[in-house]
């Protein structure tokens, strides 16, 4: 038995893979993280009548989207703190930490009750909870994320890095499919009331589930890696800042098209004043492209490298962005809609795992949990917790429907600049190291 083993680090059975469950506790948090997210984006009108209620629904609206917001702030400590204890204890404690701070924020916002029964305390006890989940999901994404790189076989690492976003997709269709479903059956009465609630509350089902399976996860952090360096040989923050920048350029155009397509929701009902039932049959459809896609990205980027999807995605976007929101605007109808929020959610799947592994690929390993947390929450604390607020506000004032696609244009510019100074990273093995 090696060293490795003696320890538990071993991360695949006799035949060499990598064990299912290992990658499910793994990409559980993440699946949890983005379930909530997308459920208060999908259900940000009712939960501003509940905590916000105000004489205009678009100041009731945009105070819900600010509380949604509010929770991207804590990331950056949550990342630092978080992810330097997965760098020092282990990314199994830490990913069992995150996951059940998260669950109680989840739960808490879906238990508090609304303005009229408690007045003031309402929107004061929904505001902490976002700030508690924001705190854990700073901490989430680093350690879940070298996990996956450090426990797959080299040549596989895209492909379980893209579970990563995979599991977003799934909380993408879960939560549209939750939500179709309460509103076909509840009503608008049923939607402002309970609805939204039991939407939020079914996300704390993953909870006893995910900690058990994470509390069965073998430790991966010294686990033994062969072969030639692909990132800097020193653990420090001054050798690893060129790709720190790079990831911030990278991650940051990332943040806001996920958050545009998390918000196509509410821009259906808002701005194209379409149904309810047909806005919220949007995430099923990005849901199914998101995860189909995010895998084959994955499979793609283990044999043709990480960089030619990094870019590609960022031209992609820069391209299309305008003809897609035109049509949506032009043609105004449900099929429309649905098919060019497929298509962003394709785009933006095709490069995410390639993204996910070449970054994290890049950091030496005792800092990737901090690294990678770090660098992933500061964009999305920034442009995150502010897209669609800015959005709401922006169209509110310009009367400009087109303004999903001019934000997302902007940011890809400086991503494709970020994209071309990234150095390949795939077709390599991480640093072996002395345990």
């Amino acid at each position: 038995m090696t060293f490795a083993a003696a320890q538990g680090v071993e991360t695949r059975d006799a035949a060499g893979r990598v064990l299912k469950r290992h990658v499910a506790a793994a990409v559980a948090g993440n699946a949890l993280e983005f379930y909530d997210f997308v459920t208060y984006a999908y259900f940000a009108i009712p939960i501003g009548d509940a905590f916000f209620p105000n004489k205009s629904h678009f100041i009731s609206l945009i105070l819900s989207l600010s509380t949604f917001g509010a929770g991207f702030l804590m990331r950056p400590l949550g990342a630092l703190l978080l992810g330097r204890y997965a760098d020092r204890a282990g990314r199994r404690p830490a990913m069992i930490l995150t996951l059940t701070l998260m669950g109680v924020a989840v739960l808490g916002l879906a238990l508090t009750p609304g303005y009229a029964q408690i007045g003031l305390a309402a929107p004061v006890f929904a505001l902490a909870w976002r700030l508690l989940q924001g705190f854990a999901l700073g901490g989430e994404t680093g350690p879940t994320t070298a996990y996956l790189i450090e426990a797959a076989a080299p040549e596989k690492r895209g492909l379980y890095a893209a579970w990563q976003p995979a599991s977003q997709s799934v909380a993408f269709f879960v939560g549209g499919l939750v939500g179709l479903s309460v509103a076909h059956f509840g009503g608008s009465s049923g939607l402002a009331t309970w609805g939204w609630r039991l939407a939020i509350g079914v996300g704390a089902l993953i909870l006893p589930f995910g900690i058990w399976l994470r509390r069965t996860l073998p430790e991966t952090l010294h686990k033994p890696e062969e072969g030639p360096r692909t990132h800097p040989p020193r653990a420090s923050v001054r050798d690893h800042l060129p790709i720190f920048l790079i990831a911030v350029g990278l991650i940051g155009a990332g943040t806001v098209g996920t958050y545009v397509l998390t918000y196509m929701t509410t821009y259906a009902i808002t701005t194209m004043h379409v149904p309810t039932e047909v806005s919220l049959s949007i995430p099923i459809f990005t849901g199914l492209t998101g995860f189909t896609c995010s895998l084959i990205g994955g499979w793609l980027t283990d044999r043709h490298g990480r960089k030619p999807f990094i870019v590609a995605t960022r031209v992609a976007l820069i391209l299309l962005s305008g003809p897609i929101f035109w049509l949506i605007v032009r043609n105004h109808d449900a099929v429309t809609l649905i098919a060019a929020s497929a298509l962003i959610s394709v785009i933006l799947n095709l490069g995410a795992a390639a993204l996910y592994a070449g970054l994290v690929e890049s950091m030496h390993r005792e800092l990737r949990g901090v690294g990678f947390s770090t660098v992933y929450a500061l964009p999305v604390a920034i442009l995150g917790g502010a897209t669609q607020p800015f959005l709401a506000w922006l169209i509110h004032t310009t009367g400009d429907r087109m303004t999903p696609a001019w934000c997302m244009m902007a940011v890809n510019v400086v991503g494709l600049v970020a994209a071309l100074a990234f150095r390949e990273s795939a077709h390599v093995r991480l640093v072996s190291q002395e345990v």
